[in-house]
Order: C-alpha cells, then sequence, then structure tokens
C-alpha cells in the first residue's frame, strides 16, 4: 500500500466516523428546529391572542378608572363649594336668629 492509498483509507474511515457523529447531531438540530416552530405556532394562535385579550382589558379599566378619578375630583370640588356655601347660609341663619 502506498501512502497516497492509506490516506484514502484514513479519510475515509474518518469520513465514516465523522457521518456516525453527525447523523444524531442532525436529527437533534431537526429536532430543536421542529420544536422551535412548534413553539412559534404556539406563540401565534394561542398567547399572543390571550396577551392582547389582557391588554384590552386592561387599557378598558384603566380609561373608566381615569374618568371615575375625573369625575371623583369634579364632585369634590362641588362638595367643597357646597360646604362652603352651606357654614355660609348657616351663619347667615344663626345671625337672623
Amino acid at each position: 500500500m502506498t501512502n497516497d492509498d492509506l490516506l484514502l483509507e484514513i479519510s475515509n474511515m474518518m469520513e465514516k466516523k465523522l457521518d456516525a457523529k453527525l447523523n444524531p447531531l442532525e436529527n437533534s438540530l431537526q429536532s430543536v428546529k421542529d420544536n422551535v416552530c412548534q413553539l412559534k405556532l404556539f406563540q401565534e394562535g394561542v398567547i399572543l391572542p390571550r396577551l392582547q385579550n389582557i391588554e384590552s382589558c386592561y387599557l378598558d379599566t384603566y380609561m373608566r378608572y381615569q374618568s371615575g378619578s375625573e369625575q371623583i375630583e369634579a364632585m369634590q370640588m362641588d362638595i367643597n363649594i357646597m360646604k362652603s356655601v352651606i357654614q355660609e347660609h348657616s351663619g347667615a341663619l344663626k345671625k337672623r336668629a
């Protein structure tokens, strides 16, 4: 056997060993790709619609609370005015009595 024949034989043996090790890696990689694809589909079909629904509910609730807060502030101002007017009228009635 010549050196070239030996090198060719060694090359063939190394190629077989590498192929034997690469095939499981390729299978694992394909499995990971499949899992990522399933996760993307689940995220798109289930998680994102639910998240959008939650966001919508929170925004609606926030808007209601914001509106209610403004109403409460307006009512507080009205109550303060009414309180002042009632105190003035009460004082005026006491002076007349």
